[in-house]
């Protein structure tokens, strides 16, 4: 199986006025994060896809976070998506879809993805409260719009119950992880195949 041979990885620096941020991945990891962001509830999350999606991360930021995390938050999600497009690929032999209901306690989501090279976020949550600790729920949306738009795939999330607003976030962080994790895996079945009867998903 020739295609597991060679790690699915990149590394990816974006330095703004506002961010300098080094985003290196694996994708066919262990699902070992390392986080210095100086957003405590980010780096929990982003632990969640490492976890789940089986997903080596190092990421670094240094932001202005003097201001707010809105900066930090979204500018890593541009970086991480930037990084993914670059580890996946051509896409040749990938399942390409991939989705997840992930359930903790009371709260559950879904998450439904394509590696389809047109960005898209249809993202229905809404959150039992506007803060978990001192961190704005409002600024997910903003990392995973900006994570999308630069990993050129359509995701679907929905949170579709949860009352604990942690609850609400893990959820739909490890069910992104374990969708992500189906949509990158090798098919057997597909080997050396374009997923797509257009023969590309990258133009």
């Amino acid at each position: 199986m020739e295609h597991k041979l060679n790690m699915r990885t990149a590394s990816v620096n974006r330095n703004t006025s506002e961010t300098q941020i080094s985003v290196s991945i694996n994708l066919d990891g262990k699902g070992v994060g390392r986080f210095d962001t100086g957003v405590p509830f980010l780096e929990h999350m982003l632990d969640q896809i490492c976890r789940h999606g089986m997903i080596d991360m190092d990421i670094t930021c240094k932001g202005d976070l003097h201001i707010d995390d809105h900066h930090t938050v979204e500018d890593i999600g541009i970086t991480l998506g930037q990084a993914l497009k670059q580890a996946i690929g051509d896409k040749v032999g990938i399942r390409r879809y991939g989705h997840s209901y992930v359930p903790l306690d009371e709260a559950l989501s879904r998450v439904v993805l394509d590696l389809s090279g047109r960005p898209g976020l249809t993202y229905n949550v809404e959150f039992t409260r506007a803060v978990i600790g001192r961190f704005d729920v409002d600024l997910f949306s903003e990392f995973f719009h900006g994570l999308i738009n630069h990993a050129m795939m359509t995701v679907h999330i929905d949170q579709l119950r949860g009352i604990n607003a942690h609850h609400q976030a893990e959820t739909i962080f490890k069910a992104f992880g374990r969708a992500l994790r189906m949509a990158v895996e090798f098919d057997e079945r597909m080997a050396g195949v374009m997923p797509s009867t257009k023969g590309t998903l990258t133009a």
